[in-house]
């Protein structure tokens, strides 16, 4: 690890100059006190120039390159999920530690082979989904667990957008693109976090773009084994929407911009209980600060293998699973039209 004075501080690359790391990662990579970028990674020498001196670390040309550096312990990867894996591999056998974009494969047995190779060689890999550290979660499973809504019967949600760019990788199928992987991961995560381990997918539906191949809506029925049912719509076809609920036999929790409350927002969780009704302000949270912190903290005080290695390999099974279940239907490409109404941002993962 480097060393800032007396602190110890985690050196990082970044392989691609993805969007998402741009808005969100690099920026606050830059802010932390323990973590410094040393270079950015892409296969476009003007790109990765450009990207190195907006945050003073060294522009590099090609991935490979950037593993191949001595003076970076970790790198953060937010190429399209089709090359996850590829370079996920590459970057465990350099000895670098792993902080790789959702979803960390498109494959389930990609990603347990990647959680071997990453036991095996005591390396820290964590799958990025930033919204599991904000703390209006925490408060709505301190809800439920209080009895507040009674006994749980019902968990929904949604994470729709508008139709994203044409030219965008999320509608390639050979880059790991469609609905599915991008949004509809979402709601499958956060149904994990408030449901629990024993989730079975029960029944699904595709809708696939016959231009290009890929998903570009869907919806999912989960239970768990004493049949609380999981309800989850998500799509490129939406008006936006970014909310979880769930519903009780005395009430019900609802949770809106679930996924991407901006870090300065007091975001409102909404308890309905027969004739009243309270709204509760959460204190604001920076989830990404918050993600990127616990995967610095796991690296630099010595933690070896995957983070959460149980909920990312059942994460990688259920979407396996909505795929091997669904029912599809073809839809026609003119779908994937721009929207020009304002409204909030239509971007990927919607961090």
């Amino acid at each position: 690890m480097g060393e800032h004075g007396c602190e110890r501080v985690l050196r990082m690359g970044v392989l691609g100059c993805a969007d998402i790391a741009l808005r969100r990662l690099l920026p606050v990579i830059a802010a932390h006190e323990s973590a410094r970028i040393v270079a950015v990674a892409s296969r476009d020498s003007a790109k990765a120039a450009l990207v190195s001196d907006r945050f003073g670390c060294s522009a590099v040309t090609g991935y490979q390159r950037l593993l191949d550096r001595d003076d970076i312990d970790a790198v953060y990867i937010p190429v399209p999920p089709g090359l996850h894996h590829e370079w996920v591999v590459r970057a465990l056998e350099a000895g670098k530690h792993v902080l790789a974009e959702k979803p960390l494969c498109t494959a389930y047995e990609e990603a347990v082979d990647l959680m071997r190779l990453a036991r095996r060689l005591g390396l820290v890999l964590a799958e990025n989904f930033m919204f599991l550290h904000h703390s209006q979660h925490a408060t709505v499973r301190s809800l439920v667990e209080d009895g507040t809504i009674g006994e749980l019967q019902v968990f929904s949600s949604s994470f729709g957008v508008p139709p994203l760019d044409p030219a965008s990788f999320r509608y390639r199928p050979d880059l790991g693109g469609g609905a599915l992987l991008d949004v509809g991961v979402y709601p499958l995560r956060a149904a994990q976090l408030l449901l629990g381990p024993e989730l079975e997918v029960r029944a699904a539906t595709l809708r696939i773009d016959e231009a290009t191949g890929v998903d570009v809506a869907g919806s999912v029925l989960l239970s768990t084994p004493d049949c609380v049912s999981a309800q989850l719509d998500f799509g490129f076809q939406h008006s936006y929407r970014c909310s979880y609920a769930l519903w009780g036999s005395r009430g019900r929790i609802s949770v809106d911009r679930a996924f991407t409350p901006p870090e300065q927002i007091k975001p409102l969780v909404r308890v309905q209980q027969q004739d009243r009704y309270t709204e509760l302000a959460v204190a604001a949270d920076h989830q990404v600060r918050n993600a990127l912190g616990a995967f610095v903290d796991a690296v630099l005080s010595g933690a070896g293998g995957p983070l959460a290695e149980d909920e990312t390999l059942l994460q990688a099974r259920l979407v396996s699973d909505v795929r091997g279940a669904a029912k599809v239907a073809l839809v026609k490409g003119h779908s994937r039209q721009r929207p020009t109404a304002s409204g909030p941002r239509a971007t990927a993962a919607g961090q």
